[in-house]
């Protein structure tokens, strides 16, 4: 058996939908293993996009098993719209898709819930949510009592459970609401939810046990991770980060698969960075350069629309997410916006309160201070969205590709010049370019 993880290194919104689909041909099983509704995985294949938020990315190809596994968090109306719109689009999802029975459920308090928080707090303390109730799902799975597992949904005593759940949450959320009013029918979620079981029910299976028979039946897996690393719940800018590890530590907690199996790290960065709501961005350009960017690179939420925040590409913070997740090769996406810019700078290092750092500080207060110290590369005007084999690509291009081998200190072996699944360079030798004559 063996298993390779696709992890993102920043802030999220790294194009990992599109590399997971890329692999998958070359694997058994894709796994999702955390995160929820909150993320939004892309595939463009030809003429066709897909919108994925819980479902794997694999899914696009054939003969592919693709489970979603118990530290993910499972809102069943959207995962059913997912699965409807899928086969609406011709795709065979029987024995293609399991839901793990131990995966945690999105409830409607859960969602009023993270309005709530979210109305009470503005500002820079504001964490910019997706308002999909995703923290405060994770949050009842931690607590344990008021938690409701997929399983669940499919077993005998649910309806009282919900009732007894409803219950205990409504005077919980109306001293929340401050006067607000907040309503929760438990008789309409029971019916509500029991329609979603039935729909859901051939699709749940203990997905632990399955994958634990899978690594030794000397299958090939790919782990898809969601959000990025420096939104790990631990590891990442804390507060401004998800509920869940998005960072490489994630993966044997949220899929159950020991570390041992998996002996490819594979992290995905685009050539700039990008956020999506609250939370410090040291090399963020609020400014015409960064709007050509986010225009450029229709740099939009999948899953809420919003625009990203967009800045140079931080070698210190992809840095940082390296190491962090044991990363063996870096897939480089998204190169092709920045065609057109005359130079292009890289954030080698910081300034700290007046002191040079080459760090990724633990704390958002310290990284709110951290002025990057740039290195400025020249750009490029070609457009590079056909190439297909290193040495098409302009020379400046390579040599900015080589300067963040350099400073991240890892290998490129992805490179991505546009949306389409075509559009990949991939076994990527830079080393071999230096000496090789590259494209003007």
């Amino acid at each position: 058996m063996s298993g390779t993880c696709i992890i993102g290194l920043q802030w999220g919104d790294e194009a990992k939908g599109k590399l997971v689909d890329l692999l998958t041909k070359q694997v058994d099983v894709v796994v999702r293993y955390q995160g929820g509704a909150n993320a939004g995985h892309t595939v463009v294949v030809g003429d066709q996009v897909y919108k994925l938020h819980h479902i794997p990315s694999g899914i696009i190809n054939e003969n592919v098993l693709n489970i979603v596994a118990a530290g993910v968090v499972i809102h069943p109306a959207t995962i059913l719209k997912e699965i409807q719109s899928l086969v609406d689009r011709g795709f065979r999802l029987e024995d293609r898709l399991i839901l793990s029975d131990r995966a945690h459920v999105v409830m409607p308090w859960h969602i009023i819930e993270d309005q709530l928080w979210n109305s009470a707090i503005s500002g820079e303390k504001n964490i910019g949510t997706t308002l999909r109730g995703i923290g405060p799902c994770y949050r009842d799975k931690v607590g344990r009592s008021y938690a409701v597992r997929l399983g669940d949904l499919v077993r005998p005593n649910f309806a009282e459970r919900i009732r007894e759940i409803a219950a205990a949450k409504l005077p919980l959320l109306e001293s929340m609401a401050q006067g607000i009013s907040v309503e929760l029918n438990a008789d309409a979620m029971v019916a509500e939810f029991t329609a979603y079981a039935e729909q859901l029910r051939p699709y749940i299976a203990d997905t632990t046990r399955m994958l634990l028979d899978i690594v030794e039946q000397d299958k090939k897996l790919l782990f898809e991770g969601a959000q990025g690393s420096l939104l790990d719940i631990d590891h990442g800018t804390f507060p401004f980060v998800t509920s869940s590890n998005s960072s490489g530590v994630g993966v044997s907690a949220g899929s159950g698969v020991a570390f041992k199996w998996i002996d490819k790290m594979i992290g995905v960065a685009k050539s700039y960075s990008t956020r999506v709501g609250g939370g410090p961005f040291p090399t963020e350009l609020d400014n015409e350069i960064g709007e050509k960017i986010r225009q450029k690179g229709k740099e939009f939420g999948t899953t809420t629309g919003r625009p990203r925040r967009c800045g140079w590409f931080d070698a210190v913070a992809v840095r940082y997410t390296r190491r962090l997740g044991g990363i063996d090769k870096l897939a480089l996406m998204m190169l092709d916006v920045l065609s057109g810019h005359p130079e292009l700078k890289i954030c080698v290092a910081y300034e700290l309160d007046g002191k040079r750092i080459d760090y990724f500080p633990g704390d958002a207060d310290e990284l709110k201070r951290a002025i990057p110290i740039y290195e400025t590369l020249p750009g490029w005007h070609e457009e590079i969205t056909t190439a297909r084999e290193i040495t098409d690509l302009p020379a400046n291009a390579i040599r900015y590709l080589l300067r963040i081998e350099e400073l991240v200190g890892c290998p490129i072996e992805f490179i991505s010049v546009g949306p389409d699944r075509a559009q990949t360079i991939t076994s990527v030798s830079l080393t071999d370019c230096v000496s090789t004559p590259v494209g003007s």
